[in-house]
């Protein structure tokens, strides 16, 4: 046994590293667990019991994504603490959508030589984003993969099962001429664009230490924001009322994510500046010499994610998310799709310039 494992760290894989960091990393984990999980980590599979009471039709939702080159500029700064919540959140907001609650979470990280230093920072990430969600980090996998990523690198993807009724599944099909859009404010780019942000860069005179404009923090602390998760704040509306759709705010912007939950016969009008766009967009368009099109086509512009209501209830719903510490407003409304339009109409100032 020995000289078949001296043999395998020969090769580049160092199995008694990757055993220390699970050991190390269990007590961790198993704070995310909830009272579904039936099974700890190390074994093949994770085992889950949902609890479906009072659900007549229980339906499971699953996603799945990753972080994208964002990851590029945590190797760039060396910072590894807010990529693991990214990673969670881009797959449980994209199940909200449908009105899920996430169950359960579960990851994969790859590398060419583990680093259990590194890689205990971002599973603390991971840990972060699962508690946040309020699910349980169920397992995942270690992958030391040499030769097959660049020294100091590695790759993570995520993978997120949750459940809703049936009957409350939320897919659009009641949006209707005259409800309005609700927009929820994001902390920065997300995980989107950063092909495009770190070409931007890469241009400028900027480094992850300097002052990024207009904000007190560094280049490294905005660009490298974690995605806002909104499970909790979204959960807590739905007790209460009634969200006709929602959009996570991902690649492809307004124009691609909003038509997605529309019915057919209606159309998003969006008016642009009925919210705030962060300064760290503003710095993208100018540097990029983009225009305002361009970059809601690429970035969330400050809007995360968003709730189509009846117009008798939005306000309700701004006051709750306010009360949550979630900037919202209305950010357009619903109209009757006439032929020729596009599904998704901004409407900008003057002063926009687009």
């Amino acid at each position: 046994m020995s000289k078949r494992t001296d043999a395998y760290t020969a090769a580049g894989v160092d199995t008694e590293a990757a055993g220390r960091f699970i050991d190390g990393i269990k007590s961790m984990v198993a704070s995310t667990y909830t009272k579904g999980v039936i099974s700890d980590i190390g074994g093949f599979g994770g085992l889950f019991k949902p609890d479906i009471a009072g659900m007549q039709e229980p339906v499971l939702v699953a996603g799945t994504d990753g972080v994208g080159t964002k990851l590029k500029l945590a190797f760039t700064f060396d910072r590894h603490d807010t990529v693991g919540i990214d990673l969670v959140a881009m797959s449980v907001n994209d199940i909200l959508v449908q009105g899920a609650k996430p169950l359960f979470f579960l990851d994969y990280f790859a590398t060419g030589k583990l680093d259990g230093d590194k890689a205990t920072t971002v599973l603390q990430g991971i840990v972060e984003g699962c508690r946040e969600a309020e699910c349980a980090l169920l397992g995942g996998e270690t992958a030391e993969m040499p030769d097959f990523y660049a020294d100091g690198e590695y790759d993570l993807s995520g993978f997120c099962v949750g459940i809703v009724d049936n009957a409350r599944i939320v897919d659009g099909s009641s949006i209707a001429v005259g409800d309005v859009i609700v927009g929820l404010g994001s902390t920065g780019p997300h995980s989107n664009g950063y092909s495009l942000i770190r070409k931007i860069l890469a241009a400028s005179n900027l480094s992850g230490g300097d002052a990024f404009p207009g904000t007190d923090k560094t280049v490294a602390e905005v660009l490298l924001a974690p995605t806002r998760i909104y499970v909790k704040p979204i959960k807590a509306i739905m007790r209460d009322l009634e969200i006709k759709g929602m959009v996570h705010i991902t690649g492809g912007g307004f124009y691609d994510n909003i038509p997605r939950v529309l019915p057919r016969g209606v159309a998003a009008r969006i008016a642009f500046g009925s919210f705030a766009v962060p300064p760290v967009f503003a710095w993208l368009k100018a540097q990029g010499n983009l225009s305002w099109p361009e970059m809601l086509q690429v970035f969330n512009c400050g809007v995360g994610y968003m709730c189509i209501v009846a117009p008798e209830v939005a306000q309700d719903v701004i006051d709750r998310l306010s009360g949550m510490h979630i900037p919202a407003s209305v950010i357009g409304r619903i109209e009757p799709l006439e032929k020729g339009m596009e599904q998704v109409i901004v409407d900008f100032p003057e002063d926009a310039c687009p």
